[in-house]
């Protein structure tokens, strides 16, 4: 018997994270899935149990909103569902000079990427301690690593979540649970749409398969992994990111963040 058997995964209707259920689904895991979108979400849903997990249990909620996660929670909880692997993968980004995006907005990304992922992180990180097992998936970026003119509030908050994820692998060490950071760099999902940002550079260049990242980083996080990049690429850009001046890095990034005709 494995000692994790059931997952919670956050934005699991398309993407990353839909790949990500698929993965889990086909190796027999039970599976939680998480978005606000409810008739997608129920669609996936039976594509999950058609690849074989066991129990899936769809949850619909919009983690922009600021009791998204605590009642996230409570359903697992009333439904006695134990979460022994979490995936925070929701999140989400606007195009544009920060003085012209909509403050709401930028508000709510902060909230989705960040407030309502760690109220998740600490809600099944401290029930994990207790059993003392369990696996904790981050969605970072390799936004994380470059300030990033025309995303600057979701490049923050990647910043913000790689920088929480390196404390939490030190605090947990011994503990038997485990957090891992998957950083992709441009990936072919809905990301650039939604964020009005199909038309830029970044977007128009070859994307990276999210099947492929989702394995990448399934495997990491079963193995117990702290970081793991994922994309052509983005392993060299990390490293030229951690040694050229922000200024220099902001500007090679300002260039990738811009329309293309």
């Amino acid at each position: 018997m494995r000692d994790y058997d059931t997952v919670l995964i956050t934005g699991a209707t398309s993407g990353i994270g839909y790949e990500l259920a698929k993965l889990f689904a086909a190796d027999k895991y039970n599976l939680v899935v998480v978005s606000r979108f409810e008739r997608t979400l129920h669609e996936v849903t039976e594509q999950f149990r058609a690849l074989g997990s066991p129990r899936v249990v769809s949850i619909v909620a919009d983690l922009s909103a600021a009791n998204a996660a605590a009642d996230i929670y409570q359903q697992t909880l009333l439904r006695g569902i134990d979460v022994n692997i979490l995936i925070n993968n929701a999140g989400a980004a606007e195009h544009g000079l920060f003085c012209e995006t909509n403050v709401e907005r930028d508000l709510s990304i902060i909230q989705l990427n960040i407030s309502s992922m760690i109220h998740l992180t600490k809600l099944y990180l401290c029930d994990m301690l207790q059993q003392k097992r369990g696996r904790i998936l981050q969605l970072a970026s390799l936004a994380s690593y470059q300030p990033t003119p025309l995303l600057s509030v979701y490049a923050a908050t990647k910043a913000f979540i790689l920088s929480f994820t390196d404390s939490l692998i030190n605090e947990l060490e011994g503990t038997g649970v485990t957090v891992t950071a998957l950083i992709p760099g441009p990936t072919r999902t809905d990301f650039f749409r939604k964020a009005h940002a199909a038309q830029t550079r970044t977007a128009q260049n070859n994307l990276a398969d999210p099947a492929d990242i989702a394995r990448i980083g399934y495997e990491a996080l079963l193995k117990g992994k702290h970081h793991v990049t994922a994309g052509s690429s983005v392993k060299a850009n990390v490293i030229m990111s951690n040694i050229l001046p922000n200024e220099s890095v902001a500007s090679l990034a300002r260039k990738n963040m811009e329309i293309v005709d």
